[in-house]
């Protein structure tokens, strides 16, 4: 192969100039979206068994004091004796007489008129599940808000995790950024199946939380520096898929073995494969290149191209290691440019609208009418197709399109669940599941915009801040569904109505849609090169002639 210096020296080559050459979708890059995206088949568990968990148990205060008096009574005579009945017939769930130093024969005769709290605890005649964490720690009555707080304490890890790990992959790298989150998991995972009380339980939650967020910002991100342009959105949208895939495999683990601490300890060990594999993936060679680390990133993209059964001329590389680092202002660089202040706030906020919406329909699976396993499967295999959808989509008619198109009818779906009769429940859950489909499309577009907006020195800080807003909206999904209260359509009314009013802010980004990622503030405010197909790949198509 004879290489023509003339040629090469015509075009300032750069790195995704580079991952043409070295091939852009190659077998190295299959190899990782597939280590990087298989954990979003296990992440949904700590949603899934939340939801579960969140069943009502059709308990009553535990009044055993009555046995003393007589050990040989049915069930049904004991309760009729010792809770007191409600107006529909059914048993008080919270509320008990005040046990009694009579004979059985003057508590027939006079009976039981004075109530209190439930003193000895609750009986629990669930017969979906064997044990939840509603049945072991009484999380009834007084306590139902504390589940409530177990979703939110999810929640506001993952808030941490996003917000954590998003400057920290910036000084430590993409790599660790990605493993120490997994190490995290697997061992708060452990720590949930032994946890003695609730207190250590919702504790260990908000760890898995933050290694839930930290983990899903920066896969993506890891996978997307090594992806061309033309397959960009694949990294996005199969963690997507997979995760809802990932929302059917754990459903079924829950139909079968329906005791929440077996659960737990069977989802460690596909986390802790992932844990040990996480530690063999490569750096990005984007980040190691804006860090100065050029002798680092000539060895990778060697490596990447040897992977991909590529022979790329030493010059080449040479070219796009001799560009200086890109200044790393942090922070900065996104308050001190207006467009890209504009483009953070619009692409935040609905990033933080579609996630209210999500998370406020999916901690919600429960109070659609139709059996709580149906409607949890038709929830996951619904996804499945809106991914594929989302990736042709974001190939087809640009991301700003789909950006504003599934945030639109997204919300139009949710807001239209109030509009039908209550008790129509097929029609209502129809409408939930595909409102909240659109928004878990939105998702993957948005984490696919987000990248392309912002250039690499700020690009996983930007992300991170991004995430954190979405974990803020997820974060008060729980608080948002308590206004449910004063009138059942209050929660919908509000999320729907945001979601509706960032698809319409939307129409202020620019499309980025086959723009190489900028790696500086001018080109990420609008001076962008278009494609990558017509640079120095016939530049090295030239040298084999």
């Amino acid at each position: 192969m004879t290489t023509h210096p003339s040629l090469l020296s015509s075009t300032m080559a750069d790195f995704g100039e580079i991952l043409e050459a070295i091939g852009s979708f190659g077998l190295f890059q299959k190899l990782l979206l597939f280590a990087l995206c298989f954990p979003n088949l296990i992440l949904p568990f700590h949603f899934v068994s939340l939801i579960f968990n969140n069943a009502d148990t059709n308990h009553h205060c535990n009044t055993d004091w009555i046995l003393q008096v007589d050990p040989n009574l049915t069930s049904e005579e004991q309760l009729h004796l010792t809770v007191p009945m409600l107006q529909d017939g059914s048993y008080s769930p919270c509320l008990m007489y005040k046990p009694v130093n009579w004979s059985l024969s003057a508590i027939r005769e006079y009976g039981l008129n004075e109530t209190t709290a439930c003193i000895d605890g609750w009986v629990h005649n669930d017969t979906i599940y064997e044990s939840t964490i509603v049945t072991e720690f009484d999380l009834v009555c007084d306590n139902v808000n504390s589940l409530r707080g177990a979703q939110t304490v999810l929640l506001a890890g993952i808030l941490v995790g996003s917000l954590l790990f998003g400057p920290l992959s910036e000084s430590l790298g993409r790599k660790r950024a990605t493993q120490i989150p997994m190490v995290l998991m697997l061992i708060f995972t452990v720590i949930i199946g032994l946890s003695p009380n609730f207190y250590v339980y919702i504790a260990s939650q908000f760890f898995v939380g933050i290694s839930y967020g930290g983990f899903r910002i920066n896969c993506i991100i890891l996978a997307t520096e090594w992806v061309g342009v033309t397959q960009r959105s694949y990294a996005s949208c199969w963690s997507q898929l997979l995760g809802a895939v990932g929302q059917v495999v754990i459903l079924g683990l829950i139909y079968f073995v329906r005791d929440w601490r077996s659960c737990q300890f069977i989802m460690t060990g596909p986390i802790g494969f992932v844990t040990l594999y996480i530690w063999f993936i490569p750096e990005s060679a984007r980040w190691l290149l804006d860090r100065g680390r050029t002798a680092d990133a000539q060895k990778l993209i060697q490596k990447v191209a040897a992977i991909n059964k590529r022979t790329v001329p030493d010059s080449i590389v040479e070219k796009v290691l001799t560009v200086k680092p890109a200044h790393r202002g942090g922070i900065k660089i996104l308050l001190s440019s207006h467009v890209l202040r504009k483009y953070f706030i619009v692409v935040a906020f609905g990033w933080g609208a579609l996630s209210l919406s999500y998370y406020s329909l999916s901690l919600n699976v429960g109070k659609f009418g139709l059996d709580i396993f149906l409607t949890q499967l038709i929830f996951g295999l619904s996804e499945v197709p809106v991914h594929f959808i989302c990736m042709w989509l974001l190939e087809t008619v640009g991301r700003k399109a789909s950006f504003m198109g599934t945030l639109l009818i997204g919300g139009l779906f949710c807001m239209l669940t109030i509009a039908v009769p209550q008790g129509n429940y097929i029609a209502i859950t129809a409408l939930a599941t595909f409102g909240r489909l659109l928004m878990n499309g939105a998702g993957s577009v948005c984490n696919v915009y987000i990248q392309e907006l912002f250039p690499t020195s700020i690009r996983q800080t930007v992300t991170g801040l991004g995430a954190t807003v979405a974990r803020i909206g997820s974060l008060l999904s729980p608080v948002l569904g308590m206004l449910e209260v004063y009138h059942f359509s209050i929660p919908t009314v509000v999320f729907s109505s945001l979601a509706l009013i960032s698809g319409a802010l939307a129409f202020l980004l620019p499309e980025t849609r086959r723009t190489e990622l900028p790696d500086s503030t001018e080109e990420a405010e609008g001076q962008r090169k278009t494609t990558m197909t017509s640079g120095i790949c016939e530049e090295f198509e030239a040298t084999k002639l």
